[in-house]
């Protein structure tokens, strides 16, 4: 049994793709798209028009609309000449993938061994792109027979969740302002934090102790335990997690919470000295 909480005339194609089986499969606007990136990627004076043209093979004319929209966007910019690079977005997701990948990687033994002692499902959480709700970047299951499940790549809203709460929290007082004016406070039970004061002071308790405790605010019979994992300056990275029916975990909750903090400070330490040897 588990407990689960629930909370879119044509040009002659280049030979590369007429060597590519996979081709009719594919969107001709979004490999144009890609073949862009790629070409501007592999540049390092940045590409004139004609180059771009010439690379992927598309009239200029028809090339034009895509480099603004990307240019617009961040994913290119153009230089003093009018030449066409990367932008900084496509360098942010770039490092972002990378660096979810270093954290999950380096997580991942810490979060296996805060399993076995607890017995609880255990999760690595992150703060959603665009800033509205966390997502689930990696789990260790519990191998109770009633248990706590979520998977992976799983989304759920920051105020009615511990993971949520520890991450926003710890964000700058700005970006946290910032996504107060948008938040929408759902009430998913009648525990759920539902109005802005209470979710201030809830979130200024988490600073205090360092540990969010979430007892049946999004799904009747579940609790979360969740500490934020914090790089060398103090910037919160992801959080550390678990979950697990509120009969079991209720009465461990000071043990339990103590657990899940020293484990986030295990990860963050083990995160810089990665950096650090980098």
């Amino acid at each position: 049994m588990r407990i689960s909480a629930n909370g879119t005339g044509h040009r002659r194609a280049p030979s590369r793709w007429r060597a590519d089986p996979g081709r009719a499969a594919r969107h001709r606007a979004t490999d144009r798209v890609i073949d862009i990136l790629e070409l501007a990627a592999a540049s390092r004076e940045g590409l004139a028009l004609k180059d771009v043209s010439r690379g992927v093979e598309t009239p200029k004319s028809s090339l034009l609309p895509l480099l603004r929209t990307l240019t617009a966007r961040g994913y290119l910019e153009q230089g003093r000449a009018g030449e066409y690079r990367l932008g900084p977005k496509a360098v942010e997701l770039g490092g972002r993938s990378r660096g979810r990948r270093d954290l999950v990687e380096t997580a991942r033994p810490a979060l296996e061994a805060l399993m076995r002692r607890t017995g609880e499902t255990v999760f690595l959480a992150t703060l959603t792109s665009d800033g509205t709700g966390i997502t689930y970047l990696d789990k260790v299951e519990s191998e109770q027979i009633i248990r706590y499940s979520s998977g992976v790549g799983d989304r759920r809203p920051l105020h009615a969740t511990a993971s949520g709460k520890a991450i926003l929290a710890f964000l700058p007082e700005a970006r946290r302002a910032e996504i107060f004016e948008s938040m929408e406070l759902v009430r998913y039970t009648e525990r759920t934090i539902a109005t802005l004061p209470a979710l201030r002071a809830s979130l200024e308790e988490v600073r205090r102790s360092g540990v969010c405790v979430n007892v049946e605010e999004i799904v009747h019979g579940a609790c979360g335990i969740a500490a934020p994992i914090l790089d060398h300056g103090g910037a919160v990275l992801a959080a550390c997690a678990i979950g697990g029916p509120t009969d079991r975990v209720r009465p461990r909750l000071r043990e339990l919470a103590a657990d899940v903090k020293a484990t986030a400070e295990t990860i963050a330490r083990r995160l810089d000295w990665r950096a650090g040897g980098a």
